[in-house]
């Protein structure tokens, strides 16, 4: 393990992180909101201590091993939700130093569950740093960072490993900072269309800028207590499709981009995507009808309906977390079915979290090969991905992942409970950090937050959307006494 390359990558995170944190006292000026000192003092003191972190430990002429592209990785995240606490607490806009840390976590890991109680009375530069930090998340400020770190001499190949921890990997162009580079420029254009397509809508400037970083990243912080909500229908509708397209693999986009629309409809995942979403939304339809007395339906009109089933259902697989509807309120089927997609999540190579559904695709391919071989035990079947056979090495990589996902959220839901939170809150708490989702059930469902959550629970629940951010072995690998020896 080489230190030297480990802090130097990361204060040349550091000095990337300031300068995009300054950025906020452009809105600070335009609004004059009385930030402008704050957010710029908190970029200051981040650029100052990323350059002083470059001088002792650099310069560094050294490709990174895999060992260090893990630390950068997970430290990275660490670090980043430091420093990004910054603009909370030196603009006063939160207090609380664990309160700080947890916002700015959920946002770089775009998890989107908070401490606020009351959003619209933040500063305007605050909510524009709340959604910048998931944009930067969104695809990765490792992977950002990637596409410079070459021409400050560090490679970057194992970053991209580690920050991308997926089953299945489309290699776009031979050098992966180009790579990094190609999945920015689609990123960024697609959020460019969002606010285009927000504004045309009806929505202010602002809370379009916002809402396209914090929609494309699939992170869900809103400038507005009810979310989505708080606009009309118009809004809403858009706000699905990018949402929708934010929880496919950008690679996909990268191909439909250059006159290959095919390849969506070819992709395994992408079939299992559309199918889990129209399923899952027929379903909450049909239980709400049935189950639901008439004037408890969600809106007046049948369209209305439609239109909340898939805005949340699409929300909660994407694991964005928006809201347009209290979904505490709809029968408790359709609550089971809820976390049930918070487990599935987006595609791989989307900014999506949760367990992928890649995975959960073949884990499920894997069940059907094994009760094939019990009833035809000489016969040769594989598992397969897009027409191609799946490497045992894979779904033992998958099954592993599973078995330490499993482990990881019984343990932080016995923390949870025991620090006295019921049963659903603490469940729900530790499911939506741990797939970065958002929003929960009971005492931090989706009207309310997680300012009533014990100090240590918030700590928890932090370090639960990291593992669930980098997919637990990039995390966990830290905790290994060999990982630090040379």
């Amino acid at each position: 393990m080489n230190f030297r390359v480990t802090f130097y990558s990361l204060g040349s995170l550091l000095v990337l992180l300031g300068g995009l944190m300054a950025t906020a006292a452009i809105p600070s000026l335009w609004f004059m909101d009385g930030t402008f000192w704050p957010v710029t003092g908190a970029a200051a003191v981040t650029v100052a201590v990323g350059i002083l972190s470059r001088r002792f430990w650099g310069p560094v002429q050294k490709e990174l091993s895999y060992r260090e592209g893990f630390a950068i990785a997970s430290l990275g995240w660490i670090v980043a939700g430091l420093f990004g606490a910054l603009p909370y607490l030196f603009s006063g806009n939160i207090t609380s130093v664990i309160d700080a840390y947890f916002e700015s976590v959920s946002g770089f890991t775009t998890t989107g569950s908070t401490i606020l109680t009351n959003i619209e009375a933040l500063d305007e530069s605050i909510l524009y740093w709340r959604s910048l930090t998931q944009w930067l998340g969104g695809m990765g400020i490792i992977v950002l960072a990637v596409a410079i770190l070459p021409l400050l001499g560090v490679g970057g190949m194992q970053l991209f490993r580690a920050e991308v921890p997926s089953p299945v990997k489309d290699r776009l162009l031979p050098r992966i900072q180009d790579t990094a580079k190609l999945l920015w420029v689609v990123y960024l254009g697609i959020t460019m269309a969002a606010m285009v397509m927000l504004v045309l809508a009806d929505m202010p400037v602002f809370d379009a800028i916002c809402h396209a970083f914090t929609c494309m990243a699939t992170g869900g912080f809103s400038t507005k207590n009810a979310s989505i909500g708080a606009y009309n229908a118009t809004v809403q509708w858009i706000i699905i499709v990018f949402m929708f397209l934010a929880g496919v693999n950008f690679s996909l986009h990268y191909m439909a981009l250059r006159g290959r629309l095919i390849r969506y409809f070819k992709n395994d995942e992408f079939n299992f995507y559309l199918f889990l979403i129209v399923a899952a939304t027929g379903f909450v339809l049909l239980f709400n009808t049935l189950l639901l007395p008439g004037d408890q339906k969600p809106g007046a009109l049948p369209g209305d309906s439609i239109r909340h089933a898939l805005f949340q259902v699409v929300a909660t697989l994407t694991t964005t977390g928006y809201g347009t509807y209290d979904f505490e309120l709809w029968p408790y089927m359709n609550q089971v079915l809820l976390l049930i997609l918070m487990f599935v999540g987006g595609s791989s190579g989307s900014t999506g979290g949760g367990f992928k559904c890649v995975r959960v695709l073949l884990i499920f391919k894997h069940a059907y090969v094994q009760v094939f071989r019990l009833v035809h035990p000489k016969a040769v079947k594989h598992v397969k991905l897009n027409q191609k056979i799946v490497q045992e090495e894979v779904m033992q990589s998958i099954l592993g992942l599973f078995a330490l996902y499993v482990v990881v959220f019984c343990v932080a839901t016995l923390i949870m409970t025991g620090l006295k939170m019921d049963m659903v809150s603490a469940t729900s708490s530790v499911i939506t950090c741990l797939n970065n989702i958002g929003p929960g059930l009971a005492m931090v469902g989706p009207t309310k937050h997680f300012a009533d959550v014990p100090g240590i629970g918030k700590m928890v629940l932090t370090f639960c959307m990291v593992m669930g951010r980098l997919e637990l072995f990039t995390v966990l690998v830290l905790f290994l006494p060999s990982f630090w020896r040379r």
